[in-house]
């Protein structure tokens, strides 16, 4: 289990002292001490290319774009393993034998990585958790508080049900169980449902798969029957979309139906009404965050002062900096996603969305 232990300076100002410590440094003294493609390179590993599009989209431009401005002699060695663990597993060894020395690890399976950590570790090299929580002894982890982003989704499903919540029979479609944040994910909503809601009907995960999620859908409404599905928790935005089309498919409506991450396709479904709510966990701050950390371990800094947290993990201590999810429902979108930048009124409200963004204010 792994227990976070959280600081007084917040994850804004940890990262803003952070910052201001890396230009007082200078931004070109990356890797004095050592030379090669390693004291200049920092390696960036991410799980998923079709079942998530948010890597692709938007971590991997941000976190080169501000590597880019902390040090400007520092390049990206960049690779996505598509959900193939075996595929992750040769990426790293392949930075390994380049010789680079701080490597971002988003893994396909946190639980695995442990000899991969140690094998770094033996090679000089430090491997930073991004995102998920990696196994081993990593240097450090950044992502956003995943126990209370699952309490925030329970209690958006709560708040979509109003005063049925209490008589409510509630589907939950979780994430992969090789996944630590899933694990997070589903405790927090745990804790927002049990007890608010009469019963959790049908509970499985959907393995971060749409298709797998529209299988298990298929599966509750057969085993709990149409009349005793009132809501549906689903871990992610991509399986959302699949368990709402097999809802339709099945002649169920007016079923909420939750998810996370904030793709365009589910802020688009919350203004038409399909989709109750999404959550928001602003890239940028997440993929500075990452940067920081990495240039710090290439210019031979020390993380833990800057941390925001500490994250217990197998025995080690990891220093953290986790952030804050925000909830993105109808009246919201406007205030959250597009004033923060995400997205433009323009591309959320492209046809057929443009009378949902109107009766929203979103202009």
């Amino acid at each position: 289990m792994n227990v976070v232990t959280r600081r007084t300076i917040s994850g804004t100002a940890a990262l803003s002292l952070a910052l201001l410590g890396l230009t007082a440094c200078g931004q070109d003294d990356a890797g004095k001490s050592s030379g090669g493609v390693g004291a200049t390179t920092v390696g960036l590993l991410l799980p998923e290319k079709t079942s998530s599009t948010r890597y692709e989209a938007f971590d991997k431009p941000l976190i080169e774009a501000s590597v880019a401005s902390l040090c400007t002699k520092c390049t990206i060695d960049y690779a996505n393993a598509d959900g193939n663990e075996e595929t992750q597993k040769q990426q790293f060894d392949a930075l390994l034998a380049k010789g680079i020395k701080v490597i971002l690890l988003d893994p396909v399976n946190a639980k695995n990585t442990a000899p991969w950590v140690q094998a770094a570790a033996a090679k000089g090299a430090k491997v930073i958790a991004y995102d998920r929580l990696a196994s081993g002894n990593v240097a450090a982890y950044v992502s956003f508080d995943n126990a209370r982003t699952g309490e925030l989704q329970g209690n958006a499903l709560l708040e979509a049900l109003g005063p049925k919540a209490s008589e409510a029979d509630i589907v939950m479609i979780n994430g992969a169980e090789s996944d630590p944040n899933a694990a997070s994910f589903k405790t927090g909503a745990h804790k927002s449902l049990d007890g608010k809601v009469k019963r959790i009907s049908y509970e499985q995960s959907g393995e971060w798969k749409p298709e797998v999620a529209a299988q298990k859908m298929t599966d509750a409404i057969r085993q709990v029957g149409k009349d005793n599905i009132d809501a549906v928790y689903v871990a992610n935005d991509g399986m959302a979309a699949s368990v709402i089309e097999t809802l339709k498919g099945a002649g169920l409506k007016n079923v909420p139906v939750g998810g996370q991450d904030a793709s365009i396709d589910a802020v688009r479904r919350v203004l038409s009404g399909e989709q109750a709510y999404t959550i928001y966990k602003p890239y940028k701050p997440e993929t500075d965050a990452a940067a920081t950390i990495a240039v710090h371990l290439l210019k031979g800094l020390d993380v833990t002062s800057i941390a925001s947290a500490i994250t217990e993990s197998g025995g080690s201590h990891v220093p953290s900096m986790l952030l804050t999810p925000i909830v993105v429902t109808k009246p919201k979108v406007a205030v959250t996603v597009i004033a923060g930048g995400l997205y433009t009124a323009a591309e959320v409200c492209a046809a057929p969305y443009a009378d949902a963004c109107a009766a929203a204010g979103i202009k």
